[in-house]
């Protein structure tokens, strides 16, 4: 079985995420959408409110399914016995960092890959301090992100 890690801190997911979801379920057997616990950073969304809402928004792909980690991302590839590791690429600007990332992974654990893929073109601008910050001024975020995610921020609001 092939099996692929997804991961991110997904604060919150957005459609351009789940894009590049849909497309990597199918090249997998599964994926893991694997929510990182990173205790240098502060996030916006607890982990708990994160994972919910990424379980409501993939209810319907079938070979998905989220989990949560914290450490190194390889090292929890690894423990999940992952071939790959998915990471989505928006812009230019964003294959440097992630190349330097894939070369690192790859020299702590050889036998695991990084599978690049680009979102659709609407989805290149969008990311989830952008989809913050809109929902956070009052902005409509419906055509950014999953219904629950969208639910969610418009509950915030009453």
């Amino acid at each position: 079985m092939t099996l692929a890690i997804y991961p991110g801190s997904f604060d919150p997911i957005t459609n351009g995420h789940i894009d590049v979801l849909k497309r990597a379920s199918k090249l997998f057997d599964k994926v893991i959408i694997a929510v990182l616990i990173n205790q240098s950073k502060t996030p916006f969304l607890p982990i708990e409110t994160r994972i919910d809402l990424i379980i409501d928004a993939i209810k319907d792909i079938k070979n998905v399914e989220v989990d949560s980690f914290n450490g190194l991302t390889v090292k929890y590839a690894q423990s999940k016995n992952a071939n790959a590791l998915i990471r989505g690429l928006r812009a230019v600007s964003d294959f440097e960092h992630e190349m330097q990332m894939a070369q690192m992974n790859k020299n702590l654990c050889k036998d695991l890959e990084t599978i690049f893929l680009v979102p659709k073109v609407k989805y290149n601008f969008l990311s989830s301090s952008v989809v913050r910050e809109i929902a956070l001024l009052g902005g409509d975020i419906s055509n950014l992100v999953p219904q629950s995610v969208n639910d969610y921020f418009e509950s915030m609001k009453k």
